[in-house]
C-alpha cells in the first residue's frame, strides 16, 4: 500500500472569525500594563532607599568627624609626665686620696615639662642619693611647691654636704677601691607629689619618682653618656 503524502486541508476564515482568531506569537512576552498604585509604590520605595541612604551617609560623617576631634583633643591634651636629665654631677674629693674631710656632692638636674597646654603643679620636692644602688647615703628637700607652665624646663641645682651627707671613713675607702677599678655608681632620686592643670581643670595627686642612674669617674666628675643615658625615667606609685 503505497502511502501518500500528508495533504493539508485549508481552512478559511470568515470576516467575524479573522476578528476572534489568536495573534500569531512570534515569541515575545506580552506588555503588563501596571496601574498608577504600582508606579506609586515604586516612587515611594525609590525615595525612601535613596534617603536611608543620605541619612546613613550623613550619619557616619558626622560620627567621623566627632571622632577625628575627639582624637585631636585627646592628642593635645593627654598629659605628658616631666621629663628629667641629670646634666652634672661630681665628688671633687674622689680625685684625691686623702678627700674625706671635704667630701661634697653637687648635682644638676633639669625637669621639663613637654606638655602643650597643661601645667603642673609640684608639691616640696626631695633628693636622694643612694650608693651600690639602695644604701642612702644623702638627702634633701630641693624645692618647695611650685607651677611649672607649659614648655618649660626648671633646673634643680645644688649639693649635699655635711648632715645631708652621710659618709664615714669605711664608706670613703669603698668610693676610693671603687675608683680604682674605673668608677664610683650611684642612683640619684626625686621625688614629689603632682597634678596636671588643664585650664581651671586640675587632676588628682600622683606620687612621682625620677631616677638617674650616675657613674663617676676618677676625677671626681660625673661620666657623660648619650642622651637616652642621661635621661632619668619617670615613674609613678
Amino acid at each position: 500500500m503505497n502511502s501518500t503524502p500528508h495533504q493539508q486541508i485549508p481552512i478559511h476564515y470568515t470576516p467575524d472569525d479573522r476578528l476572534n482568531r489568536p495573534l500569531p506569537n512570534d515569541g515575545r512576552q506580552l506588555r503588563r500594563h501596571h496601574t498608577a498604585r504600582y508606579y506609586v509604590h515604586r516612587v515611594k520605595e525609590s525615595l525612601t532607599t535613596r534617603v536611608s541612604k543620605l541619612i546613613c551617609s550623613v550619619f557616619l560623617s558626622l560620627l567621623f568627624i566627632v571622632g577625628l576631634i575627639t582624637f585631636i583633643l585627646w592628642l593635645s591634651l593627654r598629659p605628658h609626665r616631666p621629663r628629667f636629665h641629670i646634666r652634672e654631677f661630681s665628688i671633687p674629693s674622689l680625685a684625691q686620696g686623702n678627700g674625706f674631710a671635704a667630701t661634697i656632692a653637687t648635682y644638676n638636674v633639669t625637669v621639663r615639662n613637654a606638655n602643650l597646654n597643661i601645667g603642673i603643679y609640684y608639691d616640696t620636692m626631695h633628693l636622694t642619693l643612694y650608693y651600690q644602688n639602695n644604701l642612702n647615703i644623702g638627702e634633701k628637700p630641693v624645692l618647695f611647691p611650685f607651677y611649672q607652665s607649659p614648655k618649660n624646663t626648671t633646673i634643680l641645682y645644688g649639693d649635699l654636704q655635711g648632715s645631708t651627707f652621710q659618709i664615714d671613713e669605711a664608706r670613703w675607702a669603698q668610693f676610693i677601691a671603687d675608683r680604682n677599678r674605673g668608677s664610683v655608681s650611684f642612683r640619684l632620686e626625686v621625688a614629689s607629689s603632682i597634678r596636671f592643670k588643664v585650664a581651671t581643670w586640675e587632676s588628682k595627686n600622683h606620687k612621682m619618682h625620677a631616677t638617674c642612674q650616675i657613674k663617676v669617674g676618677p676625677d671626681g666628675l660625673l661620666i657623660i653618656g648619650s642622651e637616652k643615658e642621661m635621661k632619668c625615667p619617670v615613674y609613678f606609685t
